[in-house]
């Protein structure tokens, strides 16, 4: 490997290690929630909150994030997140009590909703050649998933073993590492005079001609009336389905909170439409091809997550296993994902994203199905129960999330880039909220499930139409090229 390359894959390492640590730190709470409960003496409501602070946050100031990495530039907005996302991870592992480690999980949030978009607008300018920025967006969709994995496998683990207060010593190394290693191996942001980069700007983009800097003429505004709206209404939209897990739908605090966050995004929606610079332009979500996308992102992403979270309830709850039995009981699962994961960039460049994106919804809804049918059942032993659907599922997964980030990103301009990183990790951070909150309403675990099965079979069959995936172009031809065609081999 040429040190220009190399430069490039230990820069995407880095990158990545951060993108799977935001989603880790996600879930690192959920199985030792138990634990936590009883040292701070909390009840359903307040742990219900807590493991939903990080997420809350991290949402709701996504599209923000998004909007002051392409303002400020990818890696200056990357800096300015991990150093909050570092100071909260440390808080929140020295948390006197319940209160601090509250206030601490949504300022994680806050420090990850800068990070996750800043991330892939340094991505952009790591791999600045469409072929190689293709090859990297097919790698990093699956970073996600194999996050989530981690932190519910290590968190039982560590939970185990010691304190729940270890589980944040993992965001906190890879910060300082990150932040140590970042102006060495991410390229600079690209200057505002237009000229060359500064001199850290090492990588695979080197060998290109010099781009003209975001000047501050150009730069988009900050859409300050849109920023509140869009945080505010995400942010009570995510926090009344939380409060729906322990109250009904109907009761006036349930109700009021999701009828205000409807009110809210339905007025940011209105003033997106007339503002100059908007925080989400309406055309970004018109895009068909997108809009699926960002659908597949979501219902991978609530499918994997309602799993995790019902077994792990009724594994310790109705079979009474350990946390420690519980996270292995994912290993299969872990190194399905894995293997799936090194298989869809290959694929993706035989057979393009949105056959592949198809295939891993069609193959992830097998695997819900199998785990419905079986999963749930204590007669069945592991190998005949469990371990089929815990293989299929994130197979699956794998290549829906691989093949759908690849689909959303495509065509994005640069000076959007920033904003297609935090649409795209808001659909993959309120999809399994609103979608865990709909199904339990089922009453049933196996219900649950089936019903995600068919939300996802539902969304490859309409990923599968080709027309759905076409923009109108001029007369004579579709305006863009076609995401049926093979392209150059997309890996690692």
């Amino acid at each position: 490997m040429n040190p220009t390359a190399c430069r490039g894959a230990q820069g995407f390492a880095l990158l990545g290690a951060v993108q799977t640590s935001l989603i880790f730190t996600l879930t690192a709470v959920a199985v030792p929630l138990p634990q936590i409960g009883r040292e701070f003496g909390l009840g359903r409501t307040d742990l219900v909150l807590l493991n939903a602070a990080y997420g809350l946050s991290f949402a709701g100031l996504l599209l923000l994030g998004g909007r002051l990495a392409d303002r400020s530039g990818g890696r200056r907005t990357l800096t300015a997140g991990l150093l909050l996302f570092g100071a909260a991870s440390l808080t929140s592992a020295l948390a006197p009590g319940y209160p601090g480690l509250l206030t601490a999980r949504f300022a994680q949030g806050a420090g990850a909703a800068l990070v996750a978009p800043a991330a892939m607008a340094v991505l952009r300018t790591l791999f600045a050649e469409p072929a190689a920025h293709a090859r990297a967006l097919a790698t990093w969709g699956g970073l996600s998933v194999v996050g989530a994995t981690a932190g519910n496998l290590l968190s039982g683990v560590i939970s185990a073993a010691g304190s729940w207060r270890w589980t944040f010593v993992v965001p906190l190394a890879v910060t300082a590492a990150a932040l140590a290693l970042g102006p060495r191996l991410l390229p600079a942001d690209p200057s505002r005079d237009g000229g060359r980069p500064g001199p850290h700007r090492a990588g695979p983009h080197r060998a290109g001609p010099p781009r003209p800097g975001p000047l501050a003429a150009d730069r988009p505004g900050l859409d300050l009336p849109g920023a509140v709206l869009a945080t505010t209404g995400i942010t009570l939209a995510g926090y009344g389905l939380v409060l729906s897990e322990a109250r009904h739908w109907t009761s006036p605090t349930v109700l009021g909170t999701l009828v205000a966050a409807a009110a809210l995004l339905g007025v940011f929606l209105l003033v997106e439409r007339r503002v100059r610079d908007p925080l989400l332009p309406p055309d970004f979500l018109l895009h068909r091809r997108r809009a699926l996308a960002l659908a597949a992102i979501g219902l991978t992403a609530a499918g994997t997550s309602t799993t995790f979270v019902l077994l792990s309830l009724h594994l310790q709850q109705q079979r009474g296993w350990s946390p420690l039995a519980t996270s292995g009981t994912f290993l299969p699962y872990a190194a399905a994902l894995l293997g799936a994961g090194r298989a869809t960039g290959p694929l993706i460049g035989r057979f393009g994203p949105r056959r592949v994106t198809a295939a891993g919804l069609a193959l992830a809804a097998a695997g819900l199905l199998l785990l419905a049918a079986t999963g749930f059942d204590p007669g069945l032993p592991y190998p005949a129960g469990l371990l089929p659907g815990l293989v299929v599922l994130p197979a699956g997964a794998a290549g829906s999330f691989a093949g759908a980030v690849v689909l959303a990103a495509e065509d994005v301009p640069r000076g959007r880039t920033g904003l297609a990183g935090g649409v795209l990790n808001t659909a993959m951070e309120l999809g399994p909220t609103l979608v865990l909150a709909v199904l339990l309403t089922t009453g049933s675990d196996s219900a649950s499930l089936a019903l995600a099965a068919t939300a996802l079979a539902g969304t490859a069959l309409a990923v599968t139409v080709p027309a759905a995936m076409a923009r109108p172009g001029p007369r004579g031809g579709t305006g863009h090229r076609s995401h049926d065609r093979p392209r150059t081999p997309v890996g690692p």
